[in-house]
């Protein structure tokens, strides 16, 4: 049984932005993403004019395609700080900082304890290792029997792969655009040339 995918603010603040949001679910789908998430994706689209259509396109997707889920205090979110960050949630939560990240985590532990397949979706760098460490950490208790499910991670450069060669990328230079775009956004991506996006492998018998 598989989770709604849990996305973290970049990745959806990204897609919006340049107006891929259909790339986006069609590749995964109906989403999921914490309240505290939502709000980050909110309020850059208040301040930051590279965002600023994002505001009305959220809301033309909840709660049909992205499902907010409550940032209440539960024993897996207690445990993932503790793992994770040694601390307890209630010191944890009074620091904004990557925040939502812990929380797409969380919440994707939650669905894998109990037995689900969850895909996160995050670009953050201590966000992804977070994610890596707890799907680690549900590998080896499928290994010892527990009835666990699986934590898969993925990101922007993932979701532009699985979408290579569809009507929304139907080549390289669709690719080469997107990208670019997705660029201005997220000045942290890598530049293409550091990607697999334009590779052979990739496009072998999807385009050109």
């Amino acid at each position: 049984m598989s989770a709604k995918p849990v996305i973290d603010a970049g990745p959806a603040l990204n897609f919006l932005a340049i107006n891929q949001q259909r790339l986006l679910l069609d590749v995964l789908g109906p989403i999921s993403t914490p309240e505290t998430v939502e709000s980050e994706v909110l309020r850059k689209s208040r301040t930051d004019r590279r965002f600023e259509r994002v505001g009305l396109v959220w809301s033309k997707l909840t709660p049909k395609w992205v499902e907010v889920l409550s940032d209440e205090w539960t024993d897996t979110l207690e445990a993932v700080c503790a793992r994770q960050l040694d601390m307890p949630w209630t010191e944890r939560k009074k620091q904004a900082k990557d925040l939502g990240e812990l929380l797409v985590v969380a919440h994707a532990v939650a669905a894998a304890e109990q037995g689900q397949l969850v895909t996160v979706v995050i670009d953050d760098q201590s966000g992804a290792r977070m994610a890596t460490a707890e799907a680690q950490r549900l590998d080896r208790l499928r290994a010892q029997q527990r009835p666990v499910g699986r934590i898969i991670l993925v990101n922007t450069t993932i979701i532009l792969e699985r979408a290579a060669g569809t009507t929304h990328i139907p080549d390289r230079a669709a690719m080469k655009a997107i990208y670019a775009k997705l660029r201005t956004c997220d000045d942290g991506l890598s530049p293409i040339s550091n990607t697999r996006l334009l590779s052979a492998d990739l496009w072998k018998g999807r385009g050109s």
